[in-house]
């Protein structure tokens, strides 16, 4: 038989609470799409949610769990990289980097070769 002491875990300092983690893959998914219009339509397509959950997950009001978080950190670097960090990872979190530099280079040089 268990006391009943004791039975609480310690919350420490390092602790992250909803809001902010609401707020980071909020960021996270702002840096993906800048100030296009189309985030939340991208998000649908990625997840299947609906254009509202879309609209909250963006405004930070709140934040995708399970399954729906691992759909996103698919397809975008930014939110891989941002559940990196709040993993404490960092050097997991550079290949999400890396891979975001490929992308906007190949990018970059799509668009080079259309004005040559």
């Amino acid at each position: 038989m268990f006391s009943k002491k004791g039975n609480s875990f310690p919350i420490g300092r390092d602790m992250l609470t909803d809001a902010e983690f609401a707020q980071v893959i909020a960021s996270a998914l702002k840096v993906e799409f800048g100030s296009t219009r189309n985030g939340a339509k991208m998000i649908m397509q990625w997840t299947g949610v609906s254009q509202r959950t879309a609209k909250n997950w963006l405004s930070g009001t709140n934040v995708p769990s399970g399954v729906h978080l691992i759909l996103l950190a698919r397809e975008s670097n930014a939110v891989l990289k941002a559940m990196m960090l709040l993993a404490e990872r960092p050097e997991m979190s550079l290949g999400a980097s890396l891979l975001s530099l490929r992308r906007l280079l190949a990018e970059t040089m799509a668009a080079l070769d259309q004005m040559l």
